[in-house]
């Protein structure tokens, strides 16, 4: 097997409008993972919002891992471990508290299944606690609330004034923090050079991967370094030009299966010959040219196939035995 590890991105990859895995998908992922490869799901989403898709894949069962906070964790699916943490420096807190109040936007970020914020009620945090079927929690006093270490915090408001406040704040914390929107509505603050890419290479190492052997899936800005870094890097149909210019193929929209499609392409579609019983491959030719001349396979390989060919009417021709004709038979089918 070529590839080893399928690396994707959630929201606008993964799943469709409707924020589902479609049936077609997820066969098509478990038959991946039946093959050995392992999925690593890779988002924004805090842990607890990644699970339910994980759970839909059977990452336990198959031995995967989830990648959240856009590569603020890493979690072994299957036992549980954190295998990686990066968390938000405490003393940024109260600047990201007064920019949030100072604009009249709610701030959170996430303990277990809740959301916490001030505003539970807002529009904003609804959006987000649904997409992660999280709970929002009201606290008090956000600072005071936040006694245990934190991987991001979400500014959430009205895009217009959000996209204002964005240059502010990277103007600010661009050499201390990440600062960027996920949604027009959704100003993500993370951990300084926390990035999908970065975080992957560590689980490379820590697998002994090659990133030959990685696929990576994406459809946004945030998803271009995952996909530079993967042998194969692929973009999804409706990405922004900027996406699709740095991936090595584009394939369908979300809501076309296009990572059931580019999956099938890469991996299901990739069967070694070698890998294939003999007689199941003269089988599957028994329509072809060579199948009509009574050729069988007697070895195949990545590199080399050999067959014999029946004496009989089929071949047999006025001055000898067809010869070149059968290896030109066998050449176009295989």
């Amino acid at each position: 097997m070529k590839y080893k590890l399928l690396v994707l991105d959630l929201d606008g990859t993964l799943t469709n409008k409707k924020k589902e895995v479609t049936e077609h998908t997820r066969r098509t992922l478990i038959e991946a993972q039946e093959r050995g490869v392992k999925i690593v799901l890779a988002s924004g989403r805090p842990t607890y919002g990644v699970a339910p898709l994980a759970e839909i894949l059977e990452l336990q069962k198959y031995e995967g891992y989830i990648l959240s906070y856009n590569g603020g964790e890493i979690i072994d699916w299957k036992t549980g471990e954190m295998m990686y943490e990066n968390v938000l420096d405490p003393d940024i807190l109260p600047y990201l508290y007064k920019c949030a109040t100072d604009n009249h936007f709610a701030i959170v970020t996430y303990d277990g299944k809740y959301v916490l914020t001030e505003y539970p009620e807002d529009e904003y945090v609804l959006k987000e606690a649904i997409l992660n079927v999280m709970t929002p929690k009201k606290v008090d006093h956000f600072l005071e609330a936040i006694k245990f270490p934190i991987a991001k915090c979400l500014i959430v408001g009205e895009p217009t004034r959000l996209a204002v406040l964005e240059k502010e704040m990277y103007e600010h914390l661009k050499d201390r923090m990440g600062v960027f929107r996920s949604e027009p509505y959704f100003l993500e603050v993370v951990p300084c050079a926390i990035d999908k890419a970065n975080t992957l290479g560590a689980l490379l190492e820590e697998l002994d991967v090659r990133r030959e052997e990685v696929i990576a899936i994406g459809d946004g800005v945030c998803d271009v370094t995952m996909i530079q870094l993967a042998g194969l890097g692929v973009a999804m149909g409706h990405s922004q030009d900027s996406v699709k210019v740095c991936a090595d193929y584009v394939t369908a929209s979300n809501e076309e299966d296009g990572v059931a499609l580019a999956v099938e392409k890469a991996i299901i579609a990739e069967v070694r010959a070698a890998e294939i019983p003999l007689a199941q491959l003269t089988a599957q030719e028994r329509h072809a040219l060579m199948g009509n001349l009574g050729i069988q396979y007697t070895y195949a390989d990545e590199d080399r196939v050999e067959a014999t060919m029946p004496v009989d009417h089929r071949t047999r021709q006025p001055f000898g035995i067809l010869h070149g004709g059968a290896t030109l038979a066998l050449g176009e089918t295989v």
